[in-house]
């Protein structure tokens, strides 16, 4: 009675069976064998025939182990990521963005979507939504493509989302809402060519409101000196950390984040939670910058590291709301913003320059003293112009001796197994450090960064015919590591490298149309 009764219930909804529903044991097959790595791939594969002639095949050859139902898959599905032609990688990047664009919808009641209004890049194969900080890298290659109008619709979604829920959240789902991640808004509006004032002074009043999110903690900071995202740091002067406003399981990692959590005990599994979520905000999840042990991801503490690469983003948010402040005639606000960028920067100075390592690094506020982390985190005062010239040469001599790697920069110096660890490299990371070196005259050694990661993604396009999420920059191959396996698509990737491609086309690989 079970089918029938379903069958009734989905005409009645007027809703299409699932992939489940219509391919039974063969999808229970396949999901149970772990064909894919990711259960969503085969979920979304598209049949090469009409579902009734696939079954009665399954029924006729009844593949029985991985291989067999891996080769029937694949004869009669057509799967997401499997590439035919592999035209030039310049080429295949501009073919991508019409594949990762989406067009304005409004969610499904029920579903975990949030509507947007405009187009928008998505990351790529699992990643179905627009994310935060990945967009800015996203749009670098958007403007080296000549995608202005694509540029200018995401910064009107990101505009929207601020006035909506007074943030832009980690995503575009309703799972993402109570964090953020890096704050790269007025860096995105950077790259707009539009320069008309009205809109100008909705962007000035999306970035102000973005900023008192940040900022909200300043008003509860208690014994403890730290709330929300504010930490009072010893001399009283206030930075940021990644926060999170819930301390449960992340909804799309529950499973993970519970397991975790229990390993901790006796540590309160909600403060275990919201520090998972916190790493989450930051980007970087996972990353032994969070962990006390780097060998165990129970032991993270988020919450209580003062980031460097948060405080330099922070620090550009503020610069650009005085400039655009003033250019509006509003000088009381830029005066202020102007006064908070310089007690940060004098705040960054203090306690997150390290001077006889020759580093920027994030402080622990456990132990009252900058972290032993090497990290591509170091660079971001560099990429954000706040550093002096002798911290810049400091920074680029470490970064020489221990971050580069033979496919690029490295992203630590330790290997954890965790993703935003050695010997991972990501793109993001890659583009921070070549403009920040660039910036204070490290030309030869941004160049060289560049032509490594622009081989190393070469090379796993031509061996694979993927732009990928992240890369081993030891042995130049997809990299590994992380909650899921490595995306394709890829958003940042894509974005970078056209980016870089654009800046140095003599880097180009070979045959690769510019």
């Amino acid at each position: 009675m079970l089918l029938p009764m379903l069958a009734l219930l989905l005409q009645a909804q007027a809703m299409p069976p699932s992939p489940a529903d219509v391919y039974g044991p063969l999808f229970a097959a396949v999901q149970e064998a772990r064909v894919f790595p990711d259960g969503k791939t085969f979920a979304d594969a598209v049949p090469r025939e009409k579902p009734d002639a696939i079954m009665a095949a399954y029924a006729r050859e009844k593949p029985m182990d991985k291989a067999a139902l891996t080769a029937f898959v694949r004869r009669h599905f057509s799967v997401r990521g499997e590439q035919q032609a592999r035209p030039p990688l310049r080429d295949r990047i501009r073919e991508l963005w019409p594949v990762l664009g989406r067009a304005p919808f409004a969610p499904v009641a029920g579903s975990s979507a949030l509507g947007l209004d405009h187009g928008y890049v998505v990351p790529g194969d699992r990643f179905q939504e627009i994310y935060y900080w990945d967009s800015y890298f996203t749009m670098l290659g958007l403007k080296a493509d000549g995608q202005a109008p694509l540029i200018e619709a995401m910064l009107a979604d990101f505009v929207d989302l601020v006035e909506r829920y007074g943030h832009i959240p980690n995503g575009t789902r309703t799972y993402y809402l109570s964090r953020s991640q890096p704050p790269f808004l007025a860096l995105m509006m950077d790259l707009s060519d539009n320069h008309d004032p009205v809109l100008a002074k909705r962007r000035l009043a999306a970035l102000i409101r973005e900023h008192d999110y940040w900022m909200a903690g300043a008003t509860c900071l208690d014994a403890g000196g730290a709330c929300a995202h504010v930490v009072r740091m010893p001399d009283g002067s206030l930075l940021n950390r990644y926060w999170d406003a819930r301390d449960t399981p992340r909804d799309e990692s529950w499973r993970e984040d519970r397991e975790t959590a229990a390993k901790a005990a006796p540590r309160p599994a909600a403060i275990v939670q919201r520090d998972l979520r916190a790493a989450a905000e930051s980007g970087w999840d996972f990353s032994s910058r969070w962990l006390a042990d780097p060998m165990r991801l129970e032991t993270i503490r988020t919450t209580d590291i003062v980031p460097v690469d948060l405080n330099s983003l922070l620090w550009v948010s503020e610069t650009r709301i005085a400039a655009r402040a003033k250019a509006a005639g509003d000088d009381a606000t830029a005066r202020r913003f102007s006064d908070m960028a310089a007690r940060r920067k004098a705040a960054i100075d203090r306690y997150l320059w390290v001077a006889g390592d020759k580093r920027f690094a994030d402080w622990d506020r456990v132990t009252g003293r900058p972290t032993e982390s090497r990290t591509a985190a170091s660079l971001f005062p560099l990429f954000a112009g706040h550093a002096s010239t002798e911290q810049a040469r400091a920074v680029a001599a470490t970064a020489r001796a221990t971050l580069i790697g033979e496919g690029g920069l490295r992203t630590t110096g330790i290997r954890t197994g965790q993703q935003w660890d050695s010997p991972n490299g990501w793109a993001p990371l890659q583009w921070v450090a070549v403009e920040g070196l660039g910036r204070y005259g490290e030309r030869a050694l941004a160049k060289d960064i560049a032509r490594r990661w622009i081989a190393t993604v070469a090379r796993t396009y031509a061996e694979t015919g993927k732009l990928l999420e992240k890369y081993d920059v030891e042995e130049r191959r997809p990299g590994g590591g992380g909650e899921y396996p490595t995306q394709d698509g890829f958003g940042w990737t894509n974005g970078v490298t056209a980016a870089m491609l654009e800046r140095w086309p003599d880097l180009a690989p070979p045959n690769a149309a510019q």
